[in-house]
């Protein structure tokens, strides 16, 4: 029975501080036909973890497109301040990627998958209803391919929802 009251202790303390967003990147849907989810778990006010999910929507022959085809990129923020409205946070990031990408002019398209470690800042605007406006930038640097591109962008603007 101990146990049982303990565990459940345990539960609801980790859920005491639950807050979460879900997000839609606008600035890579307008810009290079992808589309960018992201869901953000609060762990501390300070601090949070996330994953996002990139689906590139542009031919393959487009002029300005990222790379990937698509991306999965589990990440950790710190939040450098605790305000109410604004907040700034640097992020860690893995990026798993994978794509095609042109060797040279005479061989046709390579497909690669690759795994990216790198580091973004940014900041976030919420809103006392709950609406999310954030914008970041990073770099990541792809591990493992000899295909692959060696830099993976990080960039977004997102508009989302706090829950």
């Amino acid at each position: 029975m101990k146990k049982i009251i303990c565990l459940l202790g345990l539960l609801i303390s980790s859920l005491g501080f639950s807050q979460q967003e879900i997000k839609l990147d606008i600035a890579d849907a307008i810009v290079i036909r992808s589309l960018e989810f992201s869901y953000e778990k609060y762990i501390t006010i300070e601090n949070s973890f996330g994953v996002s999910a990139l689906f590139n929507l542009a031919d393959q022959e487009t002029a300005f497109r990222y790379n990937e085809n698509m991306m999965i990129t589990p990440y950790f923020r710190h939040y450098f301040s605790t305000d109410a409205q604004w907040n700034f946070f640097g992020e860690g990031f893995v990026g798993i990627n994978s794509g095609k990408k042109n060797i040279n002019d005479t061989t046709p398209l390579k497909k690669y998958t690759d795994a990216a470690l790198g580091v973004a800042v940014g900041t976030k605007y919420i809103s006392k209803s709950g609406l999310i406006i954030d914008a970041y930038a990073g770099l990541g640097r792809n591990l493992f391919g000899t295909d692959s591109p060696t830099i993976v962008p990080r960039a977004g603007l997102n508009v989302g929802w706090r829950f």
